[in-house]
């Protein structure tokens, strides 16, 4: 691969991929916020469940842009430098390298952000450093495998679909998709990986509001899902699924419509995913 290969995936990666995490959850933040109430273990005032639905944006917008461009650079040249006979492998191979890259930005972030949305009346700044004073830097990790074991297998569904997806409406129509087409390609992949991990979001959200149990903490996601069908029943490792689905449905939407407008609108000659 040419070095200015290299180089135009970088600017491409960082610059489109920043922009496409911050439209999608400075626009779809509310909906996160209430999945997350749904998902806590307490029982839930149902008065206060759509209460100060932007608790925590403030650490959105610090962590969503980094995340998602750290993520396209790890997906974009593993793409451009890994080579299987499948083009599924070679996406499923990008989208997990590209999820322990973004991850190191993510999780702290969500960490902050979903302890601040349960406990509404706390600063970011605060919830941050109580959590560092308290637990240490791994506190800020809580729950990185667990994400892990989320991301993942969402985005080994999501992306090889949306590639597959843009790849056959380009074929059918005999030319390159717009942008919202390749945004409707990511929403209805996006939807259907989402209703498939509901499970694992469930685990990592259990764990990582386990400020308080060191027991859940410790726990793999997996035993954590155990529990939680033998405790509450099948249907309580789907709460959240609806909300779940139509925010990554609604949000693979702009997601993707962000990044396939900014690859347009800048890198329209230089890109190839």
């Amino acid at each position: 691969m040419k070095e200015i290969d290299f180089i135009q995936t970088i600017k491409h990666s960082l610059v489109a991929g920043s922009i496409a995490g911050c439209a999608v959850d400075l626009s779809l933040y509310p909906i996160d916020t209430i999945k997350t109430r749904l998902q806590e273990k307490n029982n839930l005032n149902r008065r206060l469940l759509f209460s100060s639905l932007y608790s925590g944006v403030g650490s959105v917008l610090i962590g969503s842009g980094p995340s998602s461009a750290l993520f396209f650079l790890g997906y974009n040249l593993t793409k451009q430098t890994v080579y299987l006979s499948s083009q599924w492998q070679t996406h499923m191979i990008a989208a997990t390298l590209g999820e322990i890259c973004a991850c190191l930005i993510r999780v702290p972030v969500e960490v902050v952000k979903q302890r601040a949305q349960v406990n509404r009346n706390l600063r970011l700044l605060t919830i941050a450093q109580s959590c560092l004073r308290d637990e240490g830097l791994f506190g800020l990790y809580r729950g990185y495998f667990a994400t892990l074991s989320r991301e993942i297998p969402f985005s080994i569904i999501q992306f090889p679909l949306w590639e597959f997806f843009k790849e056959s409406w380009k074929k059918q129509q005999n030319q390159d998709l717009s942008p919202w087409q390749g945004a409707l390609c990511g929403s209805l992949a996006g939807g259907i990986a989402a209703s498939i991990t509901t499970p694992f979001d469930v685990a990592k959200t259990r764990i990582m509001l386990a400020h308080h149990s060191h027991t859940d903490a410790a726990s793999h996601s997996l035993k954590i899902m155990k529990n939680i069908f033998q405790q509450e029943g099948f249907s309580a490792l789907y709460s959240g699924v609806l909300p779940r689905t139509m925010w990554i449905s609604i949000g693979g939407f702009v997601y993707f419509g962000a990044f396939e407008l900014a690859t347009s609108l800048f890198f329209s000659q230089n890109s190839q995913i």
